[in-house]
């Protein structure tokens, strides 16, 4: 199968959350299963062409926009550790600067960077001869690809056959836009827009809504989410498109990538393990100590170490941990090492902790790849208190790292973390329901109490590593999905 995946982010090259992951993650298994797969994102101003040894190409992209011409180049490179080729839209005016999106409010163009990108992808495949089956559309920077698939290109032979499937990772950003510039930029004209049309929500233009209704599969993250989204508030005002949608809205759980996220190979490891050989994972946490300045000659101030790394933001549970941590830390009950950025009150806080717990709570402000593997490495915990969350990706590293985690049951979590039975021996982690301090501080204790605590310790690890959260195993039902989505067109 032919498949053309345009999105805003894709690691390593650019990346914010668990979109990136998995634009890189799935392409990867697609190949290796075989399939013709090619990327598209942007060629930010933060990407390192000679450290990708990227490479700019001949070709020359006339983009249709807004009733005009706009010119893009086009960069080359590979993915890391695969022979999927990226494809970089090089547009100095749109993407040569500092940020994939603008720092918290967002670049007053976005609507326009976005809408480029959408009408470029279908420029670039007719540029490189890619016919595809399949065009693989993200979240609602992309979503505008459907619309025009159905539109622009519905007659244009190149993209005969070719169906369009949308993927929502967060329907938190929704991609709201001033209707009179993004329908003239995207050539779809205001008769589009009215009152309950395809493209209107709520008096403006929403991009997710229109990748939702036009494109001919929509999927999300994770089977729980893709029930919350449509019967719950997580839809976040487009219940309706989603209901509308329902037989053709799939859940598939999102997977990590093994060639980075493996414990018995992971080059960031002081000692790599397994789950044979899961005793060295405390060579990796003494070391993660010291690292930090933390004595580890006195094994007797042996703690559970309870690991974070997250954006600090609301959606992450990080004000249920105002009240929820420091009983634990202030009694010498656990460590906590995070890592972690985002909104200045949440950073303050840890700050906060770290300064009043310099023994017991070891902090990291910003992005950092390799400590976010040693972190995993190390952590006997792996706390994760979301107030909603798609999917969740780190939970899944925490489980292949042998690190237990500690989550609220929404979304992904509820999907790929089951509740430990000390009577059955099954189970891989601790889980709460509601989104309340108590309950949250509740689950954090229950989890201390198993902290080596024998035969239950060895059955909570053996359980978390033995789960198969390859990205391998989500490639295989995109496929599926890729598959019926044809089937669909071709009704159409």
């Amino acid at each position: 199968m032919k498949i053309l995946v345009s999105a805003a982010e894709v690691a390593p090259y650019a990346k914010v959350g668990g979109l990136a992951d998995m634009t890189a993650a799935l392409p990867k298994a697609w190949s290796a299963a075989g399939h013709d797969v090619i990327v598209l994102l942007p060629l930010y101003g933060t990407i390192d062409t000679a450290l990708y040894g990227l490479r700019k190409t001949d070709h020359v992209i006339g983009v249709p926009f807004g009733g005009w011409t706009e010119y893009a180049s086009l960069w080359e490179g590979t993915l890391p550790d695969s022979e999927v080729p990226v494809y970089f839209l090089d547009s100095h005016e749109y993407y040569g600067r500092q940020g994939i999106y603008g720092y918290h409010e967002g670049f007053q163009d976005n609507d326009r960077r976005f809408m480029f990108l959408c009408r470029a992808t279908f420029e670039v495949a007719k540029a490189l001869g890619f016919k595809p089956d399949v065009i693989h559309a993200h979240d609602y920077h992309t979503a505008m690809c459907m619309p025009m698939l159905h539109v622009h290109y519905k007659t244009d032979p190149h993209f005969d056959g070719t169906a369009g499937v949308f993927t929502i990772h967060n329907m938190a950003y929704q991609g709201m836009f001033d209707p009179q510039r993004v329908l003239e930029f995207g050539e779809f004209g205001m008769k589009e827009f009215y009152p309950g049309s395809w493209f209107e929500h709520e008096s403006v233009v929403n991009a997710m809504k229109a990748g939702i209704l036009f494109a001919d599969k929509v999927t999300t993250v994770s089977p729980t989410y893709a029930q919350e989204i449509r019967w719950t508030p997580e839809g976040m005002g487009l219940q309706g498109a989603l209901q509308a949608r329902g037989g053709d809205l799939i859940g598939v759980l999102n997977g990590i990538d093994r060639t980075e996220w493996d414990p018995s190979t992971d080059e960031y490891l002081t000692v790599p393990y397994d789950l044979a050989t899961i005793e060295k994972k405390e060579i990796n946490k003494q070391a993660l100590l010291t690292e930090f300045g933390i004595d580890v000659s006195d094994k007797s101030r042996d703690l559970p170490l309870v690991g974070m790394v997250t954006r600090l933001t609301e959606q992450k549970g990080i004000s249920l941990l105002h009240e929820a941590l420091e009983p634990f830390i202030a009694s010498g009950q656990m460590r906590l090492v995070m890592l972690g950025s985002g909104e200045k009150r949440f950073e303050d806080f840890f700050r906060h902790l770290a300064e009043q717990y310099p023994q017991r709570v070891l902090l990291g402000v910003g992005y950092n790849n390799a400590l976010s593997h040693r972190i995993q490495g190390a952590s006997d915990f792996y706390l994760m208190p979301s107030k909603f969350e798609p999917c969740g990706l780190t939970q899944m590293y925490a489980l292949t790292y042998g690190a237990i985690p500690i989550v609220r049951a929404t979304g992904g979590l509820a999907d790929t973390v089951q509740q430990y039975d000390p009577i059955t021996f099954t189970g891989n982690g601790i889980r709460f329901n509601r989104y309340t301090v108590d309950d949250c501080s509740a689950a954090i204790g229950e989890a201390l109490r198993l902290y080596k605590r024998e035969p239950h310790w060895s059955h909570l690890r053996r359980n978390a590593m033995s789960v198969d959260h390859s990205a391998v195993r989500s490639a295989e039902q995109y496929i599926d999905v890729f598959t019926w989505a044809q089937e669909l067109h071709a009704q159409h």
